[in-house]
């Protein structure tokens, strides 16, 4: 790996290679291996099984993050987000590149889903893009809003990958289509001279800062984000911020406002498109692997409640509470264009934070579609 790389980039974490056999000629694995300096880098059998890690699982997670494979997507790569009919959902689609990152939230839901403890990055991108030229041509009157940040950070090993700016170059040809590239990492020089035309959409992962020290390990700071993203802006890239999870520590309310402040002394308001805001849940197997990986970690022991989408939750009470501090805050900043919504919460509580339901506005998607630019 090239010793001149910013520390804010997590690539530079990565400590070996592997790439499975068919894959070796593709074009997207040589120039990232090319990419990797003197990264190690071994063959393997395609779609191999995990080797037998020197500690169980979920302690296999660490050192898994400093190892990158290089494999075929066998399945599809666009799908619609994992939502439930019990809460809203934006009909977000997720683009499937790869699952995990090198950066290690405590938090990361992640953990309890992977079955592979290494790194993996797809590298069939030929059969990606044709996917998603069957889906936009299919239904040309629909306006996709696509991800890439659902199983891995969309950012995190662009440095080697140089994906995203291939997938911005393609957005910019489509008009019934936006990107968002969601992220805690802060790669973007490649992206500076890139005719996007506004199609997509670059996203940063916001907390308080106790949080982000604490519990985001490996992840660019808050003022490092919030300077990535006003260096997007003046690139005329629209902007969003996703603060989820909101979690429950001592002075969370200050806290939070305290982020909320910075965000908008250092970013433009009139670039941002959307700011999410969704409270900690987890699936219940999370609880004894976090309290494994993180045994210091007290956020996992704060009082929660089964959801109706089996994860659980904080208590309505103060879920609501959260939201409606921070979308005080918030509302004090923002432009009146952006979209300010809750992930993945129930009328009940939009109605106590925002007095209206999303339906009454049109539903969800309409309003995240209102402040995209014109096709």
């Amino acid at each position: 790996m090239p010793e001149n790389l910013p520390a804010a980039d997590p690539s530079r974490r990565l400590q070996a290679i592997q790439v499975e056999e068919s894959c070796l000629d593709l074009p997207l694995t040589r120039q990232i291996v090319a990419r990797a300096g003197n990264l190690p880098v071994e063959v393997v059998a395609d779609r191999p099984d995990p080797a037998p890690a020197p500690v169980p699982y979920p302690h296999s997670l660490t050192a898994g993050k400093r190892l990158l494979h290089l494999g075929r997507n066998r399945g599809r790569f666009l799908k619609p987000c994992p939502a439930t009919r019990q809460y809203r959902c934006c009909d977000y689609q997720v683009l499937n590149i790869g699952a995990n990152c090198p950066m290690d939230c405590a938090y990361c839901i992640l953990q309890a889903y992977l079955n592979n403890p290494w790194l993996s990055f797809y590298v069939n991108i030929d059969d990606l893009l044709d996917e998603l030229d069957q889906a936009l041509a299919g239904t040309p009157g629909t306006l996709h809003r696509i991800g890439t940040g659902e199983f891995t950070d969309s950012m995190a090993l662009d440095r080697l990958t140089g994906l995203s700016a291939t997938l911005i170059n393609y957005m910019a040809r489509k008009n019934n289509a936006v990107l968002e590239l969601k992220s805690k990492a802060v790669v973007l020089d490649h992206l500076a001279d890139l005719d996007h035309r506004g199609r997509t959409i670059m996203a940063w992962s916001l907390n308080s800062a106790e949080v982000m020290a604490k519990l985001e390990l490996h992840t660019a700071d808050l003022e490092t984000r919030l300077n990535a993203a006003a260096q997007c802006a003046a690139w005329g890239y629209p902007l969003a911020f996703h603060f989820d999870p909101i979690i429950c520590h001592p002075g969370w309310e200050e806290a939070y406002r305290a982020t909320i402040r910075r965000l908008f002394a250092v970013v433009p308001a009139s670039s941002i498109a959307w700011i999410s805001l969704g409270a900690f849940r987890f699936l219940p197997a999370l609880r004894g692997i976090i309290g494994s990986r993180f045994p210091r970690a007290r956020f996992i022991h704060e009082e929660f409640v089964p959801g109706l989408d089996g994860k659980f939750r904080y208590f309505r009470p103060l879920r609501t509470r959260m939201y409606q501090v921070l979308l005080d805050e918030l509302s004090r900043g923002a432009a009146s264009r952006t979209c300010i919504y809750l992930c993945m919460e129930n009328d009940t509580i939009w109605q106590a934070v925002f007095g209206f339901t999303p339906e009454e506005r049109g539903g969800l998607p309409a309003m995240l579609d209102a402040t995209l630019p014109p096709s």
